[in-house]
């Protein structure tokens, strides 16, 4: 018994068969999944050279002799260092050894929270993905099954032929969705993880110098240099 044949689905011609509704859902996901992965490729890269960077500055400061200053350093670690030291110039009458650390140590706070924020911006855009395209893909899901139905209505038949290209861009909508999501979320939670990590090895480090340079200060004021005599 001969049947009606089956038609020809690929990807592109399910979207091009798809209602326009459901064209644009893919077409949404596709645009988030393409920005989803550029940002993903790029704070790869950043956090990356962050890592080093943090890395450096808190081998750095681990190395400071007794009475050393920290050296010059380039980049992130270097204006972490500065930040310390031109709070360490704005010397304040009658400071305790805690209050003249904590004002150091706060200076370069600011200086890490500054430096991770700008690491984790756009990645919210991440999480923004990985919450709402599993919902976009079934909206997609739900319109391309109900225009299943309207064609078996339509046409009084309810043969795999008729069924089909409607159920199939309907799953196509539901993997694109899907697609969008799950990296989107592995890559957030990565770059959340990552950032903590960062913030931690960044603020043990501005401890350890909030210290070193805080033990200079008042053994400088404690030991003052003998006069010369005139």
């Amino acid at each position: 018994m001969s049947g009606q044949p089956l038609p020809q689905l690929s990807m592109k011609q399910m979207f091009l068969d798809a209602d326009p509704v459901v064209q644009g859902v893919m077409l949404l996901l596709l645009a988030a999944s393409v920005i989803s992965w550029i940002i993903i490729l790029e704070k790869a890269a950043l956090l990356r050279l962050a890592g080093r960077t943090v890395g450096l500055f808190k081998k750095m400061v681990s190395a400071l002799g007794e009475d050393a200053m920290p050296p010059q350093a380039a980049g992130f670690a270097g204006r972490l260092v500065d930040a310390g030291l031109k709070s360490a110039q704005d010397t304040a009458g009658g400071e305790s050894r805690a209050d003249y650390r904590e004002r150091l140590e706060r200076a370069m706070r600011l200086t890490l929270y500054g430096y991770l924020d700008r690491l984790e911006s756009r990645a919210v855009f991440l999480a923004t993905v990985g919450s709402t395209a599993p919902f976009l893909g079934l909206f997609g899901t739900v319109w391309g099954i109900m225009n299943s139905f309207i064609g078996i209505a339509v046409s009084g038949e309810s043969t795999l032929a008729v069924v089909a290209p409607g159920i199939a861009e309907a799953l196509f909508a539901t993997a694109m969705g899907l697609g969008a999501a799950i990296p989107a979320v592995v890559a957030y939670n990565k770059i959340a993880g990552t950032l903590k990590k960062l913030g931690q090895e960044g603020l043990a480090g501005i401890a350890l110098l909030g210290d070193h340079l805080a033990r200079i200060h008042f053994t400088a004021l404690e030991n003052p240099p003998p006069r010369k005599a005139a």
